[in-house]
């Protein structure tokens, strides 16, 4: 089984500007083109910028969550203050995470790798843990060395 942690986390919102992903979720292809392209749109307009000038720290989020039946994508971080673009604040509740750790050659594909091994791995062998819904995140923490380093987060459920 894939290495990971769980870990006690108190709440913490996530400031994010999103887009719906309209792939149905096993067309992984299809999804991470997706995501590839939103991250492009906000690089280049400079909506991620705006969202690093107002953060807490230097993590990059990128969040997925069911609102309203949809699967939504946001890229984020963690502030307290707001942007103009449409936005959500998104709270991610107190308790349990599976934590996947992970480094790449890109945020890309961190994001893809650490998602593959949690969703893919840790949680259909874990048996005593079960993932209940809610926001999930790729968390870009930094690099070092020329690669991108950073964790998944899930919240999870004892079984």
């Amino acid at each position: 089984m894939a290495q990971y942690t769980l870990e006690e986390k108190d709440s913490f919102t996530v400031l994010g500007i999103g887009t719906e992903l309209k792939s149905h979720y096993t067309d992984y292809a299809g999804i991470n083109k997706e995501k590839a392209d939103f991250w492009s749109a906000v690089e280049q307009d400079g909506r991620l910028e705006a969202l690093k000038s107002i953060a807490l720290n230097d993590y990059i989020f990128a969040v997925s969550e069911a609102v309203n039946n949809k699967m939504m994508y946001y890229a984020g971080v963690m502030t307290e203050e707001s942007v103009p673009e449409e936005s959500r604040i998104i709270q991610f509740p107190k308790g349990e995470y599976l934590i996947v750790k992970g480094e790449a050659k890109t945020a890309e594909e961190l994001s893809n790798q650490l998602a593959g091994i949690a969703f893919g791995q840790v949680l259909p062998e874990a048996n005593d843990i079960a993932y209940v819904g809610g926001p999930n995140t790729a968390v870009e923490m930094g690099q070092r060395d020329g690669v991108v380093f950073g964790e998944m987060w899930i919240p999870v459920v004892r079984k």
